[in-house]
Order: C-alpha cells, then structure tokens, then sequence
C-alpha cells in the first residue's frame, strides 16, 4: 500500500502543477493538491518499511490526509456549485477552472481513501486468523 500512496501522490501534485499552469502561474491556490500529494509521497516513502508499527502509523497519517483531501475540495465544489448554478459556470473562467480541479482532487482523494480503508481492513481479518 505505501507504493500506491506514493503513485497518488504523485497524481495529486501532478494535478497541482497542470492547474497552476493552467491559470497562468497566478493563483497560488492551485498548488494545493500538490501539498496534499507531498504529504501522500512522504508517508508513503516513511511507510515502505518492514518495520509495522511504523507502517501502521504512515499510514493512518496517509488515509486522514487522503480523508481530508477528499472532504474539503469536495465540499467546496459543491458549495461553489450550488452559488454559481444559477448564473452557470463558464467553461475557461476562474471559478470554474477551480472547481473543476476541486472535483480531481476530491475524486483522487476518495479512491485512495477508499482502497486505504479496504486494506486496513484486510489487514485486521488477516491478524484475527
């Protein structure tokens, strides 16, 4: 699970950097996901040990980052959405160009999130048997 951690990281910061260019290098807000995504690559680095204690704890830090990334943008999306929905969202503006990266982040967030928790799961089962 830490090089799975690793590659969703690398998605994150990857979709910071396509969307900070993307609004020509002038929203800085846009680089979060990239802090998210370094997060996800340091934890999952520090958990790629055979050490399980340290594993276990890399990777809870790993799923809450994964959690909150998915809640906040997601939440924020939709928020934007139900504001901006009866003035519609321009394809190419700003608003919706972040909203937009909201959506990957919040969508990228969850499938991690989600694949964490199966494994945790898992985990557990295996160590009852």
């Amino acid at each position: 699970m830490a090089k799975i951690t690793i590659v969703f990281g690398v998605l994150l910061a990857a979709l910071g950097v396509v969307f900070f260019v993307m609004t020509g290098s002038a929203h800085k807000t846009a680089l979060i996901p990239t802090w998210f995504g370094l997060v996800l690559i340091l934890s999952g680095v520090l958990a790629n040990t055979e050490n399980a204690k340290q594993r276990m704890l890399w990777m809870h830090i790993a799923v809450t980052a994964g959690l909150l990334g998915f809640l906040f943008p997601g939440i924020r999306a939709l928020i934007m959405i139900a504001k901006v929905n009866k003035a519609g969202l321009v394809l190419g503006s700003g608003a919706a160009t972040a909203v937009q990266e909201e959506i990957f982040m919040s969508v990228i967030c969850l499938v991690f999130t989600a694949m964490c928790v199966r494994s945790f799961i898992q985990a557990r089962v295996l160590r009852k048997a």
